[in-house]
């Protein structure tokens, strides 16, 4: 009963639910949480799982499959396009220097030049799921850092392909490959043969996913059954992993080779909504895999070589990451966010330390050992990257900035404007234009340095921390607005501003009525929805060329906002009762339209022509005549 199915997704769920808290609590995320509940349960410690750790495999290796699809989905030709200079600049140079780095070393360890480069391409890789989950987690994935963090594991994940399709060519002639390769259909070939057939399967997908794998998801999607199409996608997925293992790849490398050529279709995004709720837990998973697959037992016997090794790889990964940010000129702050956060050994690595295996190129023993320094490093990064928040940053980064916001925030101007990306900026350059001056904050200090050279005054800082709030002036202030994306961020600053400084007017960005409803109970009156204004005024424009008058249009357009707005009071009471809701959106929507029908056919007064330029001209001629 103990090893039955029911028992471990069990132990896996429980661990997680009693990891993963304590671990937000502690502000270490929940990466290290999954990594924490994975050793607890794991075969070394308690031994709730996996005599060997061999059942454990079986979640890994799903949660790895579907968490390398959904991020091969992300990598849309357009997108790679756009970035193909950061990508370039920034991730093959940091693959290439790491590479070279690590082979050097290797070397000089005396190393086999075969063992040395399959190793050493290994160790160049990181954690593609580590890194985008705890910058998402920080709401960094926007800043300077995530953007160059992301270009690098493009451009790793990219490598992979050649690097898995030219391993066979460095195992040794003549040597014999492990028990397990044996099972591969094209073992029996030799080295070359191998890696024709790598390229081929390669190949083969790349041409079947236009020509077969999206015509059959078209003619899937025609029966509008949503659980056929997600099997159907997901059949896709295993028909490809299976491919990939015929050839004596990891299904895993299948998979993401699969969202890669899904990546480009239209399916992309409805793939994306419908394993979306799989995402996170299948990404808990695969970090209690890791968790579990320490070997204590190891550690335990080459405790010091193995610890040394470790933080020699975070060491030296951490050193040549800085170089790279500081040649491309990023700042102190966003730099260590970039350098420490890349510097563990990535998943991909399990990958190829079992391939190289399976060819002979590294004895088993070796991978072992290597395996174990590359779950430790990961187990490592979430610590970093908490070291470098709370103790690093704040004697090093912010201190660059500290002196600048001092200079200027003693003018306690009476507007303070939280971000000062695209929303913010707009919002920020039509205040200035108008004569209103606001002391402008931001937690992206590229961006604050790069928005000064271009003449604006914004200054470095979490505007969730009540010291820096203060040195803002938020205390003879009179109006907050934010310009914030993130919508937790948001909440969070409510709560503090409404604590702290009750007598500012808050103005809040919304992304859409959900954040809308969660601040209205926070009893926030301004509330801005980002894609209101700009959807009504795309319907306004309809109706002007339509033939509608323009001030007329302006009138509907406006009053159509201030029946929105009010709906969303009535709305928010009922949020939480599906049929009370729709009741009730029923309701407004049919008063909403009564209200514009009459406004419409009331008679409107003649000077509304005076906003027609059509008018105007008629007008002109009229009288030149």
């Amino acid at each position: 009963m103990e090893n039955g199915f029911l028992f471990q997704a069990m132990i896996y769920l429980s661990a997680a639910i009693v990891c993963v808290p304590i671990a937000k609590k502690l502000g270490m995320g929940s990466v290290l949480g999954y990594l924490l509940a994975g050793m607890l349960i794991g075969p070394f410690v308690l031994g709730f799982i996996g005599e060997e750790g061999e059942d454990i495999l079986h979640f890994a290796e799903f949660g790895v499959v579907m968490m390398l699809f959904l991020i091969g989905l992300e990598l849309e030709p357009a997108k790679l396009w756009s970035m193909r200079k950061m990508i370039s600049r920034v991730g093959l140079s940091q693959v290439l220097l790491t590479t070279f780095l690590f082979f050097v070393v290797l070397l000089a360890l005396g190393q086999d030049w075969r063992q040395a480069l399959a190793i050493s391409c290994s160790l160049a890789l990181s954690s593609t799921a580590i890194v985008l989950q705890s910058l998402g987690e920080k709401n960094q994935l926007n800043s300077t850092a995530g953007q160059n963090s992301f270009a690098v594991l493009l451009m790793q994940d990219i490598v992979v392909i050649p690097i898995l399709a030219l391993l066979p060519l460095l195992a040794a002639s003549g040597a014999m490959v492990s028990e397990e390769a044996l099972h591969s259909p094209i073992s029996q070939f030799s080295a070359l043969v191998q890696t024709l057939f790598v390229f081929g399967a390669v190949i083969f997908i790349i041409i079947a996913g236009k020509y077969l794998l999206v015509p059959l998801l078209r003619l899937i999607a025609k029966t509008r059954l949503r659980e056929l199409f997600v099997g159907s996608a997901l059949l896709i997925i295993v028909g490809i992993a299976f491919l990939m293992e015929f050839v004596g790849l990891s299904p895993a490398l299948g998979a993401f080779l699969g969202g890669v050529v899904l990546a480009n279709s239209e399916f992309k995004h409805e793939l994306e909504s419908d394993l979306e709720p799989f995402k996170g837990l299948l990404l808990g998973l695969f970090f209690i895999a890791v968790g579990a697959s320490i070997n204590f037992g190891l550690i335990r016997e080459n405790f010091l070589l193995l610890v040394a090794a470790t933080l020699s790889v975070l060491l030296l990964k951490s050193i040549l990451l800085f170089g790279i940010g500081k040649y491309n000129k990023m700042g102190t702050d966003q730099n260590l966010t970039f350098s420490l956060g890349l510097s563990q050994v990535g998943e991909f690595a399990f990958v190829t330390f079992s391939f190289a295996t399976q060819l002979s190129i590294i004895p088993p023993s070796t991978t072992e050992f290597l395996m174990a320094i590359t779950a430790l490093s990961m187990a490592c990064t979430p610590i970093l990257l908490l070291i470098r928040e709370k103790w690093i940053l704040p004697r090093i980064g912010t201190r660059e900035k500290a002196s600048r916001e001092q200079d200027y925030m003693h003018e306690k101007n009476k507007v303070i404007l939280a971000g000062f990306s695209h929303y913010g900026s707009t919002v920020g350059r039509f205040l200035r234009a108008n004569g209103i001056q606001a002391t402008i904050l931001d937690f992206d200090s590229d961006r604050v340095d790069l928005l000064r050279k271009m003449g604006f005054e914004v200054y470095y800082g979490d505007v969730t921390r009540l010291d820096l709030l203060e040195m803002a002036g938020a205390k003879d202030a009179s109006i907050f607005i934010s310009a914030i994306e993130d919508p937790e961020t948001n909440l969070r600053l409510v709560r503090l501003l409404k604590k702290h400084f009750p007598h500012l007017e808050l103005m809040m960005r919304a992304q859409n009525r959900a954040d809308a409803y969660e601040m209205i109970e926070l009893d926030v009156a301004h509330i801005y929805r980002q894609h209101l204004e700009s959807a009504v005024r795309m319907g306004r424009d309809v109706l002007i060329k339509l033939g509608f008058r323009a001030f007329t249009v302006h009138r509907l357009a406006q009053n159509f906002i201030n029946y929105d707005e009010d709906s969303l009071k009535e709305l928010v009471k009922v949020k939480d009762d599906k049929n009370a809701y729709i009741s009730t959106i029923r309701r407004t929507i049919s008063m909403q339209e009564d209200l514009l029908k009459s406004e419409l056919h009331r008679r409107f007064s003649l000077n509304d022509h005076a906003w027609d330029a059509s008018s105007i001209k008629e007008g002109l001629k009229e009288n030149k005549e």
